[in-house]
């Protein structure tokens, strides 16, 4: 019986070591187990060993200085790539001029400096052509359809450069395109206008508020023949062109008060003279000779036109003498005949209107631009 108790005990001292291997090797096949059936979120809580290091533990200084150190590096080359790509081997970045007020009044300078430099044009000014270059570049506006007007400058093309009503007008196009080369950023439709404001103001007349955003287009938008007022015609075409436009009979009168300035060319209108004395100065001088000159037909070879019978150098147009005879033209005549105060304020009015019609502005009208003029 005792030898049979020692031979069973050295069995199990010799099957000890397999078991115990077992048993360990069984331990930790259920760690793993346990281990693995954790959930996602709870493996990124488990602590790390001592062999990781102290750099591993969550909420380490070090480890978080390194971190915001990298993250501020990548913010500063970011951003000098996007400010300073030419550092880069890349086009350098492109900044977008938004014009201001400022710049403007430095077109505007430019043009009044033009205009008192060259003053070998007609009688001594390119004002009045420059006047009627943004009156015609407006005066094709339809109200009914929303085409037409300032914004375009489409006189830059055929047909339209070609109409009758814009004869001569090449000059004024001309004269301004050293300021476009000088100031490349505004808009021949901006430039236009702004020097028909220009040449009123530097010829002594009212203010003219301005607002700048029109676009040029191109031949498509060109208008068709027409739709300026024919110097033959009578009353009734008279308010068919403005009215066309959105004007009224004051509007109308004020605006034909314009012919103060300047003076008609056999080789482009086929009229021949000057509307007044002074036509590089523009007052009410118009009305006030309207009304208080004889008129009689011109004896010539030319188109109907009226000369003063006094001088015999001065000429109305057959539009212009519908001012006396129609009733409704005659009362606003006869006001500004007497008031050349409420003359310029309509007049700057209805400017202001004929300049902006059609025009998609951004600008809002409580903030149009009034320029300072060489008398100021």
């Amino acid at each position: 019986m005792a030898s049979a108790s020692r031979a069973f005990s050295r069995a199990l001292r010799t099957a000890a070591p397999t078991l115990r291997s077992t048993t360990t090797r069984s331990a930790r096949l259920a760690a793993l187990s346990q281990a693995t059936q954790r959930k996602p979120w709870q493996r990124g809580f488990t602590s790390s060993s001592d062999e990781d290091g102290p750099d591993k533990y969550p909420g380490n200084p070090t480890g978080l200085l390194v971190g915001a150190a990298t993250l501020f590096t990548g913010a500063v080359v970011y951003g000098l790539y996007t400010q300073k790509p030419e550092l880069f081997g890349q086009e350098p970045k492109r900044r977008i001029f938004v014009p201001r007020f400022g710049d403007y009044q430095k077109v505007y300078d430019a043009i009044a400096k033009r205009l008192h430099e060259h003053d070998n044009y007609d009688d001594g000014s390119y004002g009045p052509v420059l006047l009627r270059l943004a009156w015609h570049a407006s005066g094709t506006y339809d109200k009914l359809t929303n085409t037409g007007g300032s914004n375009g400058a489409t006189m830059r093309f055929a047909p339209e450069s070609d109409h009758g009503a814009n004869a001569g007008l090449k000059a004024a196009r001309d004269f301004l395109e050293p300021v476009k080369e000088a100031f490349p950023w505004i808009t021949y439709s901006d430039l236009w206008i702004l020097a028909g404001v220009c040449s009123i103001q530097e010829m002594q007349g009212p203010k003219i508020p301005y607002r700048a955003g029109r676009s040029d287009r191109d031949l498509s938008f060109c208008t068709p023949d027409g739709r300026l007022p024919d110097a033959s015609k009578d009353g009734s075409h008279i308010r068919a062109i403005f009215g066309r436009m959105g004007f009224g009979d004051r509007e109308m009168v004020a605006l034909s008060g314009a012919h103060a300035l300047g003076r008609c060319h056999t080789d482009r209108s086929g009229y021949h003279g000057p509307w007044t004395f002074s036509p590089t100065t523009l007052t009410n001088d118009y009305f006030k000779l309207l009304l208080d000159e004889k008129w009689a037909y011109k004896k010539w070879n030319g188109p109907k036109q009226f000369e003063d019978v006094k001088t015999k150098t001065l000429m109305m147009l057959p539009t212009d003498m519908e001012l006396v005879k129609d009733k409704a033209f005659r009362k606003y005549t006869e006001l500004y005949a007497k008031d050349n105060d409420a003359f310029f304020k309509d007049f700057s009015d209805a400017v202001v209107t004929l300049f902006e019609l059609g025009v998609p502005f951004e600008q809002p009208e409580d903030l149009r631009y009034t320029f300072k003029s060489s008398f100021d």
